[in-house]
């Protein structure tokens, strides 16, 4: 028995079993060959692709692809192209999709083929269709039943397939004649499909088109049949000849200008306005045209840019993007002047200049009429990989000295969130590579969160916010949607960016009461204008002060703070008078002095209404200190006399530097024991109200009164809010009503 090419090529044995680029290129006639043996052991039950080995794998890594045959398959489960034609790991190139058509993502295929076929030295292309295919079946329902009833509106990708394949049914039906019944029009059109799709690869590709006027490349069609596996292979496409010299070098999804329904060639208010997920479309055509290198987005003539003058801007999408000289937003969409509506910052952030971002897409969304934001992130992003390692290197980050390091620093709160997000132990470079993403949704709820006018059009579907991330490697946006938490900022209180607020309300009884997540909210936002410089508290006019006197005081917050002269709590939370509750001693506790704290919280939460306490502690605590020194004399035997009530403070506080020290361990130095104390020393206040207040205990019960803690930074000026105490729940079942004393 004569030995066939395929047997040739097997019979190769340990040296190499799977095509490299070490094979050189198989002329046509020869790929056809493999295929059709390949396709006969498939059928008969006695297949040999599988059996690959780690050797050949590594050979295909090391070596590269060099597949003999490129071809565009349906995507149907039941025709798997590998094994339909017996093939190994490197042999074939394969594109699939409902239909096995170029009339959809035509762009994309084409573009893949060029690849193939130039990059990788394929000399065949074979357009494989097969037996009862749904989406044929589809389509040739479609055009019966068009006959009786006028086509329905396109309101889906697949409707919209399904159309497009008409023109497919119409012909077989024109072939098959006019008493033809449904089933046998749907048979005949999979083989008129597959020449349909060969003849758009000439049409449309003059990369094609002239490797196959030089004999280069063949492309051929073929039908898989599912009831017996056995391809029949049809040949070229009647056509070939007269499509070899036709003209056009891109197809239909690349040949447009990027934009749509261009009255005057360029998008202006003229033109209808385009919905978000169309816009959508338009960005994700335009970067795949971009990322393969077929930009087609013109110079605007003269005529074009007297109309963008004459008529204004209409663009279908705003794109919040990075300032990086790297990510020209324009380019990277292949749009067109006119498309695209774009705003650029280092970082894509709205941490910083967020009263001119937000308002830039107001307007754009009021007044031009885009229906989609994109906040798009990259890459190796500068500004993110700063903030990560700022975050890793300084976690307590002096005061910021520049814009720069303002910039920087409110970012890390960004990196924070992305290490929470990573396993422990991640490198900067993977915190900073998964902060780009984290940036990219906080921006996005930061847009949500703080514009009313973005907010009610995403509530009503009018708007999308989505986000993207441009891979500077590839070229390619990947896009990630929504945010993940959009409902939940949907649902958050209505307010200005920090440095929009203007000048702050008075609060009054007339207010009415702030629950405790909202009144964290405001002592956030406060704390943030103060580490960013924009304090509004300072504000105060006559009539605010006589409000609060002829109506009363009905703070948001009561806060346990220390007396520092460093930590002024009203100024630290940007507060007006009225807005805080303010008590502090030294220590920011209660172990001495308890009753009088005690009834104060009482009577704010009960009296006043307040609805949060929180209680702050602060870094360089001298009350610590001194409460840690005295701890570690006694526990070296020189126990500090008792003389007077500094003492017993201290003496008092020595319990919290007890438990830090123990959990630091033995070899603890005595500024990492009062550093972990102030920690400690917060939770044991909290801890401290739970247990010796019925009253207080009771509404945190109830979910009236929620208490919480926090640190204050001397040297950054920024708060870091803790939340709850371990013992939060535990507590809430104390017995416990008096404190010691009050015994």
């Amino acid at each position: 028995m004569p030995e066939t090419c395929c047997s040739a090529f097997f019979r190769k044995g340990s040296q190499r079993l799977v095509r490299t680029t070490a094979d050189g290129p198989l002329p046509p006639k020869d790929a056809l060959k493999l295929l059709k043996e390949g396709n006969d052991r498939f059928a008969s039950g006695k297949m040999l692709g599988a059996c690959t080995d780690a050797s050949m794998r590594k050979a295909l890594v090391e070596q590269g692809q060099a597949p003999h045959t490129a071809i565009i398959g349906c995507a149907d489960s039941r025709a798997p192209l590998e094994a339909v034609f017996d093939a190994m790991p490197g042999d074939i190139f394969v594109l699939r999709n409902a239909g096995n058509t170029c009339t959809h993502s035509e762009g994309s295929m084409v573009g893949s083929l060029e690849f193939c076929t130039g990059a990788l030295g394929s000399r065949l292309i074979v357009v494989l269709g097969h037996t009862k295919c749904g989406a044929i079946n589809g389509a040739t329902k479609a055009f019966f039943d068009g006959k009786t009833a006028p086509p329905a509106a396109t309101s889906s990708a697949l409707q919209g397939l399904l159309q497009d394949l008409g023109s497919v049914a119409e012909q077989a039906a024109h072939d098959m004649g006019p008493h033809a019944e449904q089933d046998a029009v749907a048979a005949h059109a999979v083989k008129v499909n597959v020449f349909h799709t060969i003849d758009f690869l000439l049409k449309f590709s003059e990369s094609i088109r002239e490797k196959v006027k030089s004999g280069q490349v063949e492309i051929q069609g073929a039908v898989y049949q599912l009831d017996t596996g056995r391809v029949d292979f049809m040949g070229r496409s009647p056509r070939q000849q007269e499509l070899l010299s036709c003209k056009v070098n891109l197809p239909p999804s690349m040949s447009a200008t990027g934009s749509v329904q261009a009255k005057h060639g360029v998008r202006t208010t003229e033109d209808p306005i385009v919905p978000a997920a169309e816009a959508l479309k338009l960005l994700k055509a335009g970067n795949d045209r971009f990322a393969v290198g077929a930009s087609v987005a013109p110079t605007a003539t003269s005529a074009q840019r007297q109309a963008l003058v004459s008529h204004g801007q209409a663009p279908h999408s705003a794109v919040l993007g990075c300032a990086d000289s790297r990510v020209p937003v324009d380019t990277v969409f292949d749009a067109v002047p006119g498309d695209v509506f774009v705003l650029r910052n280092a970082g894509n952030t709205c941490t910083h200049a967020e009263g001119s971002m937000v308002g830039s897409l107001e307007f754009a969304v009021s007044k031009l009429k885009s229906r989609l934001i994109l906040v798009l992130g990259h890459t190796n992003c500068g500004a993110i990989a700063g903030a990560a390692s700022t975050f890793m290197n300084s976690p307590g980050a002096k005061a910021p000295g520049s814009a720069l390091e303002g910039l920087l620093m409110d970012l890390t709160t960004v990196a924070k969130k992305a290490s929470e997000d990573l396993a422990p132990g991640a490198s900067l470079e993977e915190l900073a590579s998964h902060a780009v993403k984290v940036n990219v949704f906080h921006s996005m709820n930061f847009l949500i969160q703080h514009s009313e006018t973005l907010r009610a059009m995403v509530k009503t579907g009018e708007l999308e916010i989505q986000g993207g991330i441009y891979h500077l490697a590839t070229g390619r946006v990947e896009f990630l949607g929504r945010s993940p938490v959009q409902a939940e900022v949907l649902a958050s209180c209505e307010q200005l960016p920090p440095s929009m607020a203007g000048a702050l309300t008075i609060r009054t009884p007339g207010s009415g009461p702030v629950k405790p997540e909202a009144a964290l909210q405001l002592l956030q936002a406060g704390n943030l204008r103060f580490t960013s410089g924009t304090a509004l508290a300072g504000k105060i006019t006559p009539i605010m002060r006589k409000a609060l006197v002829v109506e009363g005081q009905a703070p948001h917050t009561a806060i346990v703070g220390c007396a520092d002269s460093r930590a002024p709590l009203e100024t630290v939370f940007d507060a007006m008078p009225g807005d805080i509750f303010a008590l502090r001693n030294a220590g920011n506790t209660c172990t001495h002095a308890e009753g009088s704290i005690l009834g104060s919280l009482e009577f704010c939460t009960a009296a006043l209404g307040s609805k949060l306490i929180l209680v702050l502690g602060h870094t360089s605590c001298g009350a610590i200190k001194g409460a840690t020194k005295a701890y570690l004399a006694s526990k070296a035997g020189n126990a500090p006399q008792v003389s007077k009530a500094l003492d017993a403070l201290l003496n008092g506080l020595s319990v919290v530097a007890g438990k830090a020290h123990y959990e630091l361990g033995r070899n603890a130095t005595e500024e990492q024991i009062a550093e972990l104390s102030v920690k400690l020393n917060v939770f044991h206040t909290i801890d401290f109200l739970l247990q010796y207040s019925a009253v207080v205990r009771e509404k945190v019960g109830k979910g009236e009164v929620d208490i919480q803690g926090g640190i204050y930074d001397l040297e950054s000026g920024k708060v870091e809010f803790l939340g709850r105490s371990p013992n939060h729940a535990r507590l809430l079942r104390c017995a416990a009503s008096l404190p010691p004393s009050l015994h």
